[in-house]
């Protein structure tokens, strides 16, 4: 039995809403009615970039797709410059979008797809931010990818918030799938349009970014913009700073704060936070084993993808994948500190990055703020920070020079202090 048949067998989705987009609720059934004739001449192993949204069409062709057996590419149009890199790292045959199909003709192929075919096993393909050079294309056994999903857990109304071509995106959507859940996607990403989203729907669980919530934090609309049907808010996608989660556990005393935590190299983490305001968390799962290697966090997982199609694995002859993120250790539960690409080195001192960026978060009137090292001929590196604040004409950026000086030691005082604004993906991480 294909998924789309599967999940359709229960009588009680028939007419229970599943889908809520543009303002229309849709139950599964008619989510699944949605036209497939253009998806005829797709074959299993064919691999097939989707570009789509959380709408009906491309839930329906993303279900088809996986029942044929193909190997699933899920892009956004928000990426569309980066799509032919895309498209040519994994090899794509086929390309969907708004009910449409053209096709390409790719010149070779991968080892790993060739054993996926073998398998007879659907694939997934997601690809690295790419913050640290070009995305990396990492290829998933859809198989494995959702048998996590096979065990029922609780559901609550979820709204589409982290993106369609994201791991914590897909997992929404498959987890609202399997568990009959309902899954609202806003028809923008702006903190006015996302609290009255989740008010209009009475949204229970809101997934997002550190980045977006520091956005809704200085955007004046909480708590009074908070609706009381928001029950969750969890964030990951990147580590989240104590400052902030301190000011939105006080403005929102009545919403449960979930850190979330993973990479799309190894599938969906269970995670548990310590508590609400704490930054410390349990990292784990079935088939999840880590362990702490000179502070540097190991994860070996049952679920980690097959590799990359456009890089070397990342995996040690053990299995175990290298995090590269410095934690910090309270029992059994850890905190992410920093990655080891953001150690910075001034004059044999070293330091990371976040904490500069901590302390400059606790002066007010700084919105989002960025910390970078630069070469310097004397010291080898120095600290350079571009800063967005709240209000341009009363910010002072010698004011905050002096405040820095009296929080820092001398090698982490920034040498250049740039008032601008401060790069944002479409995925609301910084960049």
């Amino acid at each position: 039995m294909g998924l789309l048949e599967e999940l359709s067998s229960t009588s009680s989705r028939s007419a229970r809403p599943f889908l809520i987009a543009g303002g229309v609720s849709l139950s599964l059934n008619q989510v699944m009615s949605q036209k497939r004739s253009h998806l005829e001449g797709i074959k299993a192993g064919d691999v097939v970039a989707l570009i789509g949204n959380f709408d009906a069409q491309s839930i329906s062709d993303l279900l088809a797709l996986i029942d044929r057996r193909v190997v699933l590419v899920p892009l956004t149009k928000d990426t569309q410059n980066d799509h032919e890199y895309f498209f040519q790292s994994a090899m794509v045959k086929w390309i969907v979008e708004g009910g449409n199909t053209r096709r390409r003709n790719p010149t070779q192929t991968h080892p790993l797809l060739i054993e996926l075919a073998q398998r007879n096993h659907a694939g997934l393909v997601l690809f690295s931010t790419g913050t640290t050079g070009r995305p990396k294309a990492i290829l998933h056994d859809m198989d494995l990818f959702l048998s996590r999903f096979l065990t029922p857990r609780p559901t609550l109304r979820t709204m589409a918030f982290l993106l369609f071509d994201h791991i914590g995106g897909i997992n929404t959507l498959f987890h609202t799938l399997f568990n009959e859940g309902v899954i609202i996607s806003p028809s923008s990403r702006s903190v006015s349009e996302v609290l009255e989203t989740c008010r209009q729907h009475q949204i229970e669980v809101l997934p997002t970014t550190p980045t977006f919530l520091r956005i809704m934090l200085i955007s004046g609309l909480l708590p009074a913009g908070m609706p009381k049907s928001v029950k969750i808010i969890s964030y990951g996608t990147e580590r989240m700073d104590q400052s902030t989660l301190n000011q939105l556990c006080g403005l929102l005393p009545g919403v449960d704060f979930r850190q979330t935590y993973g990479m799309s190299e190894l599938g969906i983490l269970r995670v548990m936070s310590q508590s609400r305001d704490s930054l410390f968390m349990k990292v784990g799962g079935e088939g999840v084993s880590m362990k702490i290697e000179n502070g540097v966090l190991k994860i070996l997982s049952s679920n980690r993808m097959m590799g990359y199609l456009n890089a070397e694995s990342p995996f040690g002859v053990d299995g175990w994948y290298d995090t590269k993120d410095f934690v910090d250790v309270d029992g059994d539960f850890i905190r992410v500190v920093g990655r080891s690409s953001e150690v910075i080195n001034v004059g044999g001192l070293k330091f990371m990055a976040s904490e500069v960026e901590r302390v400059v978060l606790g002066y007010p009137g700084v919105a989002l703020v960025d910390v970078r090292p630069r070469r310097n001929p004397i010291t080898g590196e120095h600290v350079e920070i571009t800063v967005e604040c709240t209000d341009q004409q009363t910010f002072d950026v010698e004011s905050l020079r002096s405040f820095l000086k009296e929080q820092l030691p001398e090698h982490m005082i920034p040498r250049r202090i740039l008032e601008s604004k401060v790069s944002v993906g479409h995925r609301f991480k910084r960049l």
